[in-house]
């Protein structure tokens, strides 16, 4: 019993505390004999200063008394460009040469129109349309191509020289050629719109020229596809 209280006794003395060790200042910068300036500024103090502008040994060091540029006179400035009077010339004739750069030129006025401009156009060539009778519109002439009615007269393509085409130039025999293919107009006359008068121009003969100074945009090939009996060829 009593080495239990013993052992009891012993657990409940206080532990020792260990020693907090402590801490030693580094030594100063002024103590240390390690200084760096000696590696990296070396033993002049003015080594940071920023280096002279302009250089000690450059010209502008070297002149030693700079010149101020001089302002130019009224005189001596350079004089405004002249009027333009490209529109007051005329062809054949020479620009008159003036003293003073300044004056107007003589003549109309610069602002004058153009002398290819001045011409007055040629009067247009108004298109002559003829009231067509009922059932002759470009709609009835899509319509009659479709319906499979023979338009050209042929049995099959021919080889059609200059002499052979004035043989048909009548209104129920009208042929006519246009840039090589000849075609049988004799169905198309009513459905002209510029009437059968003026279709009947070009009856047995070439109507390509004649047929581009009037409707040139019109597509010749599709309109009258249905209408093809051949090809010019030379005569023999």
């Amino acid at each position: 019993m009593a080495s239990y209280i013993r052992s009891w006794l012993s657990y409940n003395e206080p532990l020792a505390i260990p020693a907090v060790p402590s801490i030693v200042p580094p030594p100063s910068s002024e103590d240390s004999d390690d200084d760096d300036n000696d590696t990296v500024k070396g033993d002049d103090d003015n080594d940071d200063e920023p280096p002279a502008f302009p250089s000690l040994n450059s010209a502008q060091r070297l002149d030693s008394a700079p010149t101020i540029p001089r302002i130019l006179t009224d005189t001596e400035r350079m004089p405004p460009p002249p009027f333009p009077g490209l529109a007051s010339r005329r062809p054949g004739v020479a620009a008159s040469t003036s003293s003073n750069m300044l004056s107007e030129p003589s003549g109309a006025s610069t602002l004058a129109v153009p002398p290819s401009t001045t011409k007055v156009p040629p009067p247009l060539l108004k298109r002559k349309k003829v009231a067509l009778a009922p059932g002759h519109g470009p709609l009835d002439w899509a319509n009659l191509k479709k319906s499979g009615t023979d338009l050209r007269g042929v049995d099959s393509l021919m080889r059609i020289s200059p002499s052979m085409l004035k043989l048909h130039n009548k209104r129920d025999d009208a042929w006519s050629a246009f840039s090589g293919k000849v075609y049988n107009l004799t169905a198309y006359l009513p459905y002209h719109p510029g009437g059968e008068r003026e279709l009947m121009r070009v009856a047995g003969r070439d109507g390509t020229k004649l047929f581009a100074s009037t409707h040139s945009w019109v597509n010749l090939d599709y309109m009258l596809d249905g209408c093809l009996i051949g090809f010019m060829v030379a005569d023999p």
